[in-house]
Parts: structure tokens; sequence; C-alpha cells
């Protein structure tokens, strides 16, 4: 096989963006910021003051901000032509259209340039969910044609999906991988998919908040707060949704559907019903929550806001608490309980991992006092408060039982049967179970009513999530005791029904076997993948290094109880997650996972 000679990397002067709303006059700055000439088109000329406008409004706050000198903002501007013809990009080496998501617009578009620039010109379209192979086709060199789908605000995202066609000549992947990379921004390449790699795995995981909020299976602000506070998200589901516009999403998932048939991206019927009423989201002032006015972030109250008077109470008197086990999740709620002033009795099972407990304890609070988070005062207090035991009797006289054993029905239901001979009466039962269900533990019981789950997350001392699970036999007075309690030991609760996965699993889970389903397609690499979802959607981690992280097995075996509960098609695990765990690759804690961590 012959290699074929490096050829330059191809120099670019003159940048045409055709369409200057927030999207086009972003990508114009961009371009102008590093030192390209723009020529910027639009229809009319009140669009052009329009995308002026913009242009002016986003460097004037970029001078405030001290990002741009008053010299450079005028130097920037310069650099930009404003024009209503097309005919005005003929000397332009790259082209970028970021009109309406319509198809037959864009292709009218691409079909007109081409008697316009030259033969050697790329030309790219900013499509979010539309084929760009489709796109390419209304042009006479098909393969010149990409897309270059930038994240808003472009300016400020540095995520830019390239998506490359059937067609799309090597060399022009290539150029505008290194355009892209020239403005500062991190290029990710994928194939011609509706929804890329981001809006792929962002909506499914939207459009399943939405289904969940449309069941009645938590309130809204629930749902939000258990991505928040349980997953490090910057937003929750349907808070973002509203930012996005509900018009906007009901499209993407449309589009989506319709391309791939995947149940999961077929819009949930409240998304339609929201958008035909008009409520759009943020910009409308009113989507999933009421805003001050159209375009305000600031949320106001509505009929759907919880009033003060239903703040959750303590309906049960709780002075002492009881935790069984020893682990570290087990430690650690210790520690949250011991921390806000109750007196805890843990059980183990031996004495040796009895005071493993308070050897736990006693270290993470030598790490907070180096730290100067503690004091040795608080730590004595806090150990104080503190006793172990071998002997499950000793929890007669507890007001509320926490176990946190290991996740196997049948040890926690003979454990229930026996804290159910031992508790006092009135004393609640909880298990901090993540995906078993809460009802088998109950049902042992004479009093399936104090059985609710308490889900903390780990680690306990920092998450501040717990997701207050009750089942159809639960006492609403144990419910509400156990979300004050939360409250009173400083935790965020969430409350949810006893089903596979509660909410955060339930959430999380199917987004990132949607990641593994389309790294074993070959779609992107999970570098690529990770960097979308970081960058383009702002979370903490990419799928790939979470999964890494939670552990191979774990993840599968949640999404095995997701797909055994719903028998949804869409959750059935991706087969590529089943070979990684037969084959013992089970993320870091084995050095090996969808990434090798042995040489790190």
């Amino acid at each position: 096989m012959t290699s074929t000679p490096e050829t330059s990397a191809r120099t670019f002067t003159t940048i045409g963006v055709i369409g200057l709303g927030t999207m086009g006059a972003g990508i114009a700055e961009v371009f102008a910021r590093h030192g390209f000439a723009v020529v910027g088109v639009e229809q009319g000329e009140e669009s052009l003051e329009r995308g002026r406008q913009h242009l002016a409004n986003s460097t004037d706050r970029a001078v405030k901000r001290e990002k741009l000198t008053e010299a450079e903002q005028a130097e920037l501007l310069g650099r930009i032509t404003f024009t209503t013809s097309l005919e005005d990009l003929r000397d332009a080496d790259f082209v970028i259209e970021a009109v309406v998501e319509s198809l037959a617009t864009k292709k009218a578009i691409f079909t007109e340039l081409d008697s316009i620039v030259s033969g050697e010109a790329i030309l790219a379209t900013n499509t979010s969910s539309l084929s760009v192979t489709e796109i390419s086709t209304a042009n006479s060199s098909p393969g010149r044609v990409i897309g270059v789908h930038f994240f808003n605000p472009a300016p400020v995202q540095n995520l830019v999906e390239i998506v490359r066609t059937v067609v799309t000549e090597p060399a022009v992947l290539d150029d505008v991988k290194g355009l892209v990379a020239q403005l500062g921004k991190s290029p990710v390449v994928c194939g011609d998919k509706a929804g890329f790699i981001a809006n792929t795995l962002l909506f499914g995981y939207l459009n399943h908040a939405a289904s969940m909020f449309e069941g009645r299976y938590a309130s809204r602000e629930d749902i939000d707060a258990a991505m928040r506070f349980g997953c490090g998200y910057p937003m929750g589901p349907l808070a973002l949704l509203d930012l996005i516009g509900l018009d906007t999403a009901y499209e993407i998932l449309e589009t989506m559907y319709r391309q791939g048939r995947d149940r999961l991206h077929a819009p949930t019927p409240i998304l339609k019903q929201m958008v035909m009423a008009g409520l759009l989201g943020r910009k409308t002032g009113r989507g999933f929550y009421t805003y001050e006015g159209p375009d305000s972030p600031v949320v106001v109250d509505d009929d759907k806001t919880p009033s003060a008077d239903e703040q959750p109470q303590l309906r049960h008197d709780i002075k002492q608490v009881g935790v069984v086990g020893t682990g570290t999740m087990a430690s650690g709620i210790v520690e949250v309980f011991a921390k806000a002033g109750y007196d805890v009795l843990y059980v183990g099972r031996s004495a040796d991992k009895v005071a493993g407990v308070t050897a736990t304890i006693t270290k993470s609070f030598d790490k907070q006092i180096q730290r100067g988070k503690a004091t040795e005062e608080a730590k004595a207090e806090v150990l104080a408060r503190v006793s172990g035991s071998t002997s499950l009797d000793d929890l007669a006289s507890v007001d509320l039982v926490v176990e946190a054993i290991a996740e196997d029905l049948a040890v926690k239901t003979t454990l229930f049967e026996n804290l159910d001979e031992i508790c006092k009466p009135g004393a609640i039962l909880a298990t901090t179970t993540s995906s078993l269900p809460i009802i088998a533990m109950a049902k042992v019981t004479s009093r399936p009513q104090d059985v609710v789950g308490m889900h903390f997350f780990n680690p306990a001392t920092v998450m501040k999530l717990v997701e207050v699970v009750s089942t159809v036999a639960t006492s609403e007075d144990v419910t509400e005791t156990t979300r004050a309690l939360c409250a009173k030991v400083g935790k965020v609760a969430v409350s949810c029904g006893d089903r596979a996965g509660f909410i955060v699993n339930a959430l999380l889970f199917p987004y990132l076997n949607d990641a593994v389903k389309m790294l074993e397609a070959h779609y992107a690499t999970a570098d690529d993948i990770d960097l979308a979802m970081k960058q383009g959607c702002a979370l903490p981690m990419g799928p790939f290094e979470l999964l890494d992280v939670v552990g191979n097995d774990v993840s599968l075996a949640i999404q095995r109880e997701l797909y055994l509960e719903f028998r949804e098609p869409g959750f059935a695990p991706a087969p590529l997650l089943e070979h990684l765990v037969t084959a013992g690759y089970l993320g870091r804690k084995t050095k090996r996972g969808f990434r090798d961590y042995s040489r790190r």
C-alpha cells in the first residue's frame, strides 16, 4: 500500500456567515475575534440591523467584563461586513449557514451558493438536528459540505461537533478540524445522525424526565433537585427544557424519532400539549415553571409551588438513630446523624468491623481538622454520640433504623424480619437500597406502614441528596418525618415511589447505556463523546469517565433492573457493556474499563 504525501493545511482568510440571529451572530463574532474577515448575510435590512445589534450587545458585555478592550471591540466589529446579498460571498473560503431549522430553506441556500463561491470553498451547516447528507445533495459538490455545529452562546461554548457525511472529502474534514482548533474550540467528529452526539444523549434524558413528571411520579422540583444534587448537574432537566424552549425540544425529538425510530426519542405527549398551549418555557414566561416575564430567568411561585405551610414536619419523635452496617455508606450515615446532634448506635458483624467505623469517622474528622473545617472539640462531641455493637438486639430502643448492608434481597429481608421483632412499635425501618424493591422488605414485617426508602448517595458525608422512597404501604406520617429528618441533618430530600431506579438512576443509567450504544456503533470515540457531554452540556463527567468510576458491573446490574421493571426495549443493556463485565473490565477498580488505567 503506497502512502500519499501529506498536504499542508489549507489557509482560510474570508468566512461567510449566513443568518445573523443569536447563533449566527455568535459564530461571526468568534471568527472575527480570531482575525478572520467575516461577511455576514441576512435576508433584509431589518434582520441585518438585528444581527448588528446582537454583535454590538455581545461585545459590549465582553468589554464590561474586561474580556475585550474598546479598541479590540472596534477592531473585531471592523472585520465584519454586513450584507443582504449572497453574491458578496464570492471570495469566501468557508461559508457556514445558521438560518432557521428548515430543510427546504437550507437546501435553497446551498443550491444558490453553487454558482457564487469558488469550487474550492468549503460549505458548512450549523444544523443541530437535520440531515447534513440531505442538505449536501442541494450542492453539485456534496463532498465539500460538512456539518459544523456550534453550541449557544458560540463565543462562550467551547464544543463544536463536526459532522461528516458518507461523501464528505477527508481533506475537507481535516481542514475544518484545523479551522475549528484555530478558533480555540474543542472539535469532536461524528457521523450524520439526527442529534449528533450531545443532543442524541441529552434529549433522550430530557424526554424521560418530562415523561416522569407527566406520570406524576415526582414533582418538577424533586426531579430537578435530584439531578442537581445527586449528579452534580448544573441544571435540572425540566428547568433546562424551559431554557432550551419546549418547541425547540419537541422539534429536535421529533426529528430524531423520525430518523432513528427509537421510542425513547418519541416526544412525550405533555411536550406537544404545552407547545400547543404556548407554554414554551422562559421565552414565553411559562413552561414547566413560571417566570417573572418572557425571557426572564427568575422563577416565581405558581399553583404547583409547594407552600411554606407544606414544609415536612417530624410526625414521629426521633431521638436515637440505629444504623446496620459498617461499610463506607454506613460509616458516612453514622457520621451525618451524629454531626447533626443525634445519638447513633450502629451494629456490625464483628468487633473489628465495629471498631472500623469509629476509625473511619476519626480519619474523616482528622482530614477536616487539617483543612480547618472542623475542630478537635467537634470531633470529640461527635464520637461521644456514637456507639457500636455486634448485637441487633441493642436496637430495641432506637426511633429509626437505617440499614446499609449488601445489595442482596435475601439478606435484607432476613434483616427486616429481625428488626421487626426487635424494634419498638412506631420505630421507622429505613433501607438505603438503590435498586431493590422496598415493598419486598416491608411485606416481611408486621409494620409495612413504617418501612421507607432512604437512599443516600456516596459519599454520604458530602452528597446532599437523599431519595425518600414510599411504597404503596408507607404511611404519609413516615414519609413526612423522613423528609423532615433529612432537612435536619442538612440533606436535600426528594420524594418518589418504589420503582426501579427511583429518580436519579432511572434518568442517569439509560443515558449512560445510550452512550455505550453510540460507542458500540462506532459513531464517535469515547473521548469525543465524553468531551461533547462535558463541554456541550456542562456535565461534571463524561459518560465513560462516570461508568468507569461507578463500575461497569454495578451499571450493568442497575440497567438490567430498569429493563426488567419497565420492559422498555431501549433500556436493554448495551451488549458492549455486558462484554466488558464478562471480560472483567469493570472500570477503575480493576484498572481497566472503557479506558486502561494500569499505566496512569
